[in-house]
């Protein structure tokens, strides 16, 4: 009888055991974040893993994909928008918590090159001539259409009276990080992407900056959806944090709220 209790009290142990991983597996977030934040945002959620407990899976595209994608029905908890038109889009389908919402950082754009090129240097102003800098090769940036460093890269080149000539070269890529690796690799002679990617990429060299009147701001806000799992409250608490700030200062953004912890 003894013997007889003791395997069920071994057979309930490792029972009780295997189910531990599944209620693991329930305390886990998506983010759906702007191609840009990826590095800093890598280290954000491996900071707040650390903290909580809660794993988080990132999927890093531009904003205008992501929107869609959750539009669609992808299973997203946050979204993290490069600029405030996407975040206004997934609000208008009813996919935001706009309760939720904050405008959490700021950019820059810039002029990039490989970093071998003889291109230095270059004053960004009213009538400076980018399809002569650019020669015979490719100017690389998002779908000013859609991917939002393009709209503001066109937006930009438009006021500064360049865009007209330097059209015809640009060779416009999926998102900021697709149109970083075209001039990493050479296969654009310059590209216009945030100063956080510049940074971040040993391929490529900052060789001008567009001055922050020439194009609307550049903010990133940030949201829950109407779907997300409870962790996501921690999550936003999270990046609200003075750990987090520290962070994404450390990529470069500009931090545009107060700390609240």
């Amino acid at each position: 009888m003894h013997r007889l209790a003791g395997l069920v009290a071994a057979f309930m142990i490792l029972c009780g055991s295997a189910f531990l991983p599944a209620l693991a597996q329930d305390k886990n977030l998506v983010v759906f974040a702007a191609a840009s934040m990826k590095n800093a945002l890598d280290d954000i959620d491996l900071a707040f893993t650390s903290k909580t407990g809660v794993k988080v899976s990132a999927s890093y595209a531009a904003s205008s994909v992501l929107a869609k994608q959750i539009e669609q029905g992808a299973p997203a908890d946050i979204f993290v928008s490069a600029d405030t038109d996407w975040m206004d889009y997934a609000v208008s389908k009813k996919n935001i918590n706009e309760q939720t919402r904050i405008n959490l950082l700021g950019n820059s754009i810039v002029l990039i090159a490989p970093k071998d090129s003889d291109i230095n240097n270059v004053t960004i102003a009213p009538g400076f001539d980018l399809a002569k800098l650019a020669g015979d090769g490719k100017i690389a940036t998002g779908d000013v259409k859609a991917v939002p460093v393009g709209k503001y890269a066109k937006a930009a080149l438009e006021k500064l009276g360049a865009w007209q000539a330097a059209e015809p070269k640009f060779a416009m890529a999926e998102s900021v990080r697709a149109a970083l690796t075209l001039v990493a690799r050479g296969e654009a002679a310059l590209g216009i992407v945030y100063s956080t990617d510049a940074k971040v990429e040993p391929g490529v060299k900052i060789v001008g900056t567009f001055p922050a009147d020439s194009h609307p701001p550049i903010i990133y806000p940030v949201a829950a959806t109407t779907t997300a799992r409870a962790e996501a409250a921690d999550y936003l608490t999270f990046l609200k944090s003075s750990a987090a700030k520290t962070i994404l200062e450390r990529y470069g953004f500009t931090y545009l709220i107060r700390p609240t912890s």
